[in-house]
């Protein structure tokens, strides 16, 4: 009756049941993995300012364009030139999700069963979304080396076939926080030019950078040599994840790029998903941005120093201090293993994070838990691990 292409695991683990049997008892649990914004207190969604837009008569107008409306386009034009970097207006197409802009590029690239590189860790959806295109899913890994983690690029050279179609690159990744740098973009342009692969570059969280970096590039859509597809959405760069607006900026050869264009078109015109008041609000939106992204910036940055600040002070905890995003990394050093640790904590606790398998995380005891919460949740959900973690330790 079904496709095999659906053939998932539907039990769910021991942290999920544990989770949901918590929230049928409506016991409250401090859940340190909330990456959602609008449920973390945020005073930018109280404005006004944001819904005003909805209550435009255009709004009531049907106007399907494939690439999205000119003028939600030449709001993200504008953006990027704030960035210093110039994109061609006719480069940029419009989506309802980057999980659709991933859909549409895969559909463009590959036949099925080809492959397509994704960097390891990071997001578990990945696996759903090439099993919903019939691509194979390939993995290189990001090696956590002083303080940093860096592209394994002989592993990744390794596992590019002869049906190997494109790389991924996720900038900064989730949930390692890193960024690329500059050296690593000159050898990722360099090998999916001798290997005719492109790139496809996931900048959702491009925005929330903690230092400046001279090594880190800016984006990868001002890049001209290869194929580049470059992402971007509103659910991170402005916080607004239930409008459901992202977009590609496609670069590189021309005679590729126009290409790639015509294809995407007819791809994006058979599904049209992108609303029309959210491309209508976008350049009001876009007013918004520094007034939103500093409230973030504010929280993430208050969350990140303090558990810096308090893990330097624990002997069994350690802070694997990200570049940018929305997570930070702990390791514990201990025996136990990470679901073990991750029970423990909901169960007698009432907190909840994510282990670090989620994510495929090769180093074993990690945690990963969001910054985006209120610090004074933030703070005590954290300050009961360190406190089981004591516990454990002293007994």
């Amino acid at each position: 009756m079904f496709s095999n292409r659906t053939n998932w695991n539907f039990s769910e683990n021991k942290l999920s049941l544990e989770l949901n049997s918590l929230k049928l008892k409506q016991i409250p649990v401090i859940d340190l993995s909330e990456s959602n914004p609008t449920r973390c207190q945020f005073k930018y969604l109280n404005q006004a300012a944001i819904l005003r837009p909805f209550s435009n008569p255009a709004n009531l107008n049907y106007n399907p364009s494939p690439k999205g409306k000119k003028e939600a386009r030449q709001a993200i034009q504008f953006y990027y030139r704030k960035k210093g970097i110039h994109v061609d207006l006719d480069r940029i197409l419009l989506t309802a999700s980057t999980s659709e802009a991933y859909t549409y590029i895969f559909r463009l690239l590959a036949n099925s069963k080809e492959r397509i590189l994704v960097p390891k860790p990071s997001y578990p959806l990945f696996q759903f979304i090439v099993d919903l295109n019939d691509v194979t899913l390939d993995s290189y890994p990001l090696d956590h080396q002083e303080n940093r983690w860096e592209i394994n690029f002989k592993y990744l050279t390794d596992h590019i076939f002869d049906d190997t179609k494109a790389m991924i690159v996720v900038h900064p990744n989730n949930p390692t926080g890193s960024f690329i740098k500059k050296v690593e973009s000159d050898k990722l342009i360099q090998i999916a030019k001798l290997k005719s692969l492109a790139l496809i570059s996931d900048e959702v969280f491009s925005d929330y950078a903690f230092e400046n970096d001279s090594e880190r590039i800016t984006s990868f859509a001002g890049v001209s040599d290869i194929l580049t597809f470059s992402l971007g959405g509103i659910s991170k760069s402005l916080g607004l994840p239930q409008m459901k607006l992202s977009w590609v900026v496609v670069n590189g050869p021309e005679k590729l790029v126009k290409e790639a264009m015509n294809r995407l078109e007819i791809i994006s015109d058979t599904f049209l998903s992108v609303n029309t008041p959210s491309q209508e609000a976008l350049p009001i939106w876009f007013d918004m941005i520094n007034e939103i992204q500093s409230e973030i910036k504010e929280r993430i940055k208050t969350n990140l120093d303090w558990i810096i600040q308090i893990t330097s002070n624990e002997n069994r905890v350690k802070c694997f201090q990200p570049e940018g995003g929305w997570y930070v990394i702990l390791k514990l050093l201990d025996q136990k293993n990470e679901e073990e640790w991750a029970l423990e904590f909901l169960q007698k606790d009432r907190v909840f994070v994510h282990p670090g398998y989620f994510f495929d995380m090769e180093e074993e005891l990690c945690f990963v838990i969001s910054l985006l919460l209120p610090p004074d949740q933030f703070q005590e959900g954290c300050q009961r691990i360190f406190d089981r973690v004591k516990k454990i330790q002293n007994s």
